[in-house]
């Protein structure tokens, strides 16, 4: 499959393109979110690889174009391999239809049973 990386990149230029132009209007908020973005992505108690692999699995989860374009390319920088990305994708993916089997036994059971409807016996 061929992937053009200028399109991705592209991408995430109009991303900071965007946050350049909040910036010139709202300086101090940009600059606590930098502070504050960069200060969780600091390596800790988990990688800064560890750290974009759960955030890539977040925006894939939150369907955020940009960031998963980011999060993988931050990734690949930090050492993650192309094995590791996609275990984080597929754990996004389980936990993605996890959310749809929880809402479906949870949330849509009490609707069934608020409108009188009974499981078959």
């Amino acid at each position: 499959m061929c992937v053009n990386t200028g399109l991705l990149n592209k991408k995430v230029d109009s991303y900071k393109i965007g946050v350049g132009r909040m910036n010139d209007n709202m300086p101090k908020m940009v600059d606590a979110y930098h502070h504050f973005t960069a200060a969780c992505f600091e390596g800790g108690a988990l990688s800064e690889k560890q750290k974009h692999l759960i955030a890539l699995g977040i925006s894939l989860f939150a369907n955020n174009e940009v960031c998963t374009y980011y999060h993988v390319q931050e990734a690949v920088a930090k050492g993650a391999s192309e094995a590791e990305i996609m275990e984080a994708v597929a754990v996004a993916a389980a936990v993605g239809s996890g959310h749809s089997m929880a809402q479906g036994v949870t949330r849509v059971q009490t609707a069934l049973d608020s409108l009188g409807v009974a499981a078959p016996q």
